[in-house]
This record gives structure tokens, sequence and C-alpha cells, in this order.
């Protein structure tokens, strides 16, 4: 007998001061986005204009008994606040409410702590967790969250009653441990940037369709990457083999999305996974072109990309989703270099965005005829293993071939080139 996964009911606040730079409307529909995403489901919402925040409960008092009269009759079990909270503001919200109190920050630890698949993804988690909780120790001590459900996810659920130290000591044994696996990821990102197919990095807000468009122009033979019309449906870098028009392959990585006010220690536990986008030789920015708030989803990625300190690679910026767009009511951001206006999900413009790829690689490819004595056999295995050549003929001076070589290439056989 199947058995119907309960559903969390969870009431949202927000504030208008805390939706800055976003407007109070669109900064709400993000965090439902969220709450979604987290398997939860909104039935109440309460929203406040103030010039400050409260330190006691963040809103005011009149704002925190309509939540209690709003959860009285709807069996709700969570409220989520799009604003960061303190550990005493938590406290204080929970023994007047008699209800879980979670911020957007927790939130967002908490879907990542559902989507990490990889290890080094769940250590990373993992450590921004331990790390959020660590200055909120003195407004949570002594209440557990073993409870389940939205806010309690991932290894970071039963350490609220440890002390200062003990999470101290975890949180340095993670860093070792990460140390480890980040070796590994570098010996992976080694050996990709020694071999000579260009690297193309995928970046953008997060549901803004990066994993559909490397599902559309991967090879073949490489396994879709997770496609869902949620915030956060991919968290795991995924990295395939594609082919430009000219028939060159190059390899493409599907980079974990972003999101207004993501939390600054997520960021920087997943930085060294964000770092992949350094060995990138292209970076393809993606933008929902269907979403009224594409300026401030732009501007986010933007500056995430100047910490990451990538904003010397040349750019190429994408609008996708054009099929739920009206073009003549989008306000176009300006950006550096090259854009394009696609939709991945309809195929639209596809060829488009290979054309730029290769535009924007800087690689001018022909094709040219190479002739490799027989006393070069060590160079022509070389080239056959880097190179998609094609044997022609074997002649009394030696192996004639033919491949698609960039100017780079050209130079490095130009001995060989007939």
């Amino acid at each position: 007998m199947e058995t119907t996964k309960k559903i969390e009911k969870v009431i949202i606040v927000a504030t208008d001061l805390g939706s800055f730079p976003n407007t109070l409307s669109s900064s709400l529909e993000e965090l439902r986005e969220l709450v979604k995403a987290d398997e939860g489901q909104v039935v109440g919402v309460v929203t406040q204009n103030i010039e400050k925040f409260n330190p006691k409960y963040l809103i005011g008092t009149g704002k925190v008994k309509e939540i209690k009269e709003i959860a009285k009759n709807m069996e709700v079990e969570t409220v989520i606040f799009n604003d960061e909270l303190s550990g005493i503001q938590v406290r204080n919200l929970e023994e007047e409410l008699k209800l879980k109190v979670v911020d957007r920050t927790n939130l967002i630890l908490d879907i990542f702590a559902m989507r990490a698949n990889t290890y080094e993804a769940k250590l990373q988690v993992q450590l921004a967790q331990r790390e959020y909780q660590l200055p909120r120790l003195l407004g949570i001590k002594g209440w557990s969250r073993t409870g389940g459900g939205i806010g309690t996810r991932g290894p970071g659920e039963q350490i609220i009653e440890t002390d200062r130290r003990r999470l101290l000591r975890e949180i340095n044994s993670i860093k070792k441990k990460l140390k480890k696996a980040e070796l590994n990821r570098e010996n992976a990102a080694k050996k990709r940037r020694e071999s000579p197919l260009p690297n193309v990095a995928l970046v953008g807000y997060t549901n803004a369709g990066k994993s559909t468009i490397l599902n559309r122009i991967k090879e073949n033979t490489g396994r879709d990457v997770f496609v869902k019309n949620m915030l956060f449906a991919t968290l795991d870098p995924g990295i395939r083999q594609a082919k430009l028009l000219n028939g060159r392959d190059f390899i493409i990585s599907d980079t974990v999305g972003f999101v207004s006010k993501l939390p600054t220690k997520l960021v920087e536990a997943f930085k060294s996974t964000l770092e992949e986008v350094k060995n990138a030789d292209l970076i393809v920015h993606v933008i929902d072109s269907s979403n009224s708030d594409l300026e401030i989803q732009y501007k986010t990625t933007m500056d995430i990309l100047k910490e990451l300190e990538v904003l010397d690679r040349p750019i190429l910026t994408v609008f996708n989703k054009m099929d739920r767009a009206e073009f003549e009511e989008m306000i176009v951001p300006q950006v550096p270099g090259d854009k394009i206006f696609i939709s991945a999900k309809k195929d639209e413009n596809m060829e488009v965005l290979l054309k730029a790829i290769e535009k924007n690689l800087g690689l001018s490819y022909t094709e040219e005829k190479l002739l490799f004595p027989f006393s070069q056999a060590g160079k022509l295995n070389e080239f056959l293993n880097n190179f998609k050549g094609e044997i022609l003929e074997y002649n009394e001076e030696g192996t004639l071939v033919k491949a698609t070589l960039s100017e780079i290439e050209k130079k490095e056989f130009g001995d060989f080139i007939v």
C-alpha cells in the first residue's frame, strides 16, 4: 500500500525593506518557488512595509499576532521569513508562535542539502549549514530540530544543541575532507585544461534553462542532465562533450544556479566548484527572458562572476525562454560582448547559439591536409588521439590525414601541413 507524503504547510513572511532590490511582490513569488522546491505548500502570506527591523521579532508585534491567527485553523507547521533572522529572533518567534521558524538562508541551505548528490557537494552543504548555525547557538541552544521537514534536512539537523567548540571541530573536520575532495576535482580539471578541447561554462540565475541548453547541444551519447521547472533543480555541476557546427568538439559545463540574496556562506562553500568557471575559455550567461526581474537576475549573476574574478573572460549573453517572453516589453540590460535570443525548450535558434559559441571562443577553423612521415609515427598517434582526423591514404612519403584545425593548432602542426 502506497503512502502519500505529507506536504508541509507554510506561512511566508516578507518585508519591503528586506526585499530590496527586488519588489516585494517579485520577492514573495521567488520565496513561494523556494518553498515549492523544498516540497512545502504556502497557505498564508504576511507582508509588512517597515523603515527598520524590529530587533525582537524582525517584524512588528501586530504582524506576529496576524501570523498566529492565520496559523490557528490552517494546520500550519512552519513560518518562513524572506529575511535573515538572528538566533535570538528565531527563539523569540518560536516561543511566541509555538511553530517552527525558518529564514530564507536556512530554506536555501535545506534545498541544497536535499539536492546534493556528489560527495563534495554534500560536504559543501554541511560546511555552509554549520557555519550558518555557529553564530545562532545563543538563540537556539537547547532546542533540537530533529523532527524533520523544512529547515531540518541534511547532516546539520542534530547539532543544534552541541557547544561551540564541538561545532568548530566539525567545521575544521569538514574543511579537511573538502580539501581532499577538491584535490580530486582539481586533478580532473587539470586534465580538461590539458585537453585541446575548448571549455565553455553555462552560468546564470537558477531555473534560467541552463540544463535544458546543455541537453540540447551535448552529444547524443551523453547522459541527460536532470531538468525540472523548479529553483535549484540541479545542484551538482554537469560536464558534457558537445560539437560545434564545424564538427569540432568542445566541453560544456552546467554550474549551480544563482539566486538573489544567495547566502554568503553558501557562495563561499561552493566557491571551489564555482571556480570551475575560471577554467572556461568562454562563459555563457543564460537569462530567463520571461522573468519580469531579468535585470536584477542579470546583475545578481554578474556580481557573483565579479566576486569570482572572471569578468576578464569572454561572456556570451543568452536570453532563453523567448517562447514565453514578450520581446516588445522586454527591458534588455546593457551587456558586454554578444547577445542572442533563443528558446532551448522549443529548440529555436540553437544553431545560432552554436555559431555564437564558435565565434566567441575566438577560434577560426579551416580544413587542412597533413602528411606525417613514417618516422613520425609517434606524432601521428598523438595527433589522432587529440583530433578527429581522417586518414586519407598511405603513400611512399607517409600517412596523409585530413582534419579541421584552429589557427593555434595549425602553428603547432605547421611542419606537417601540405
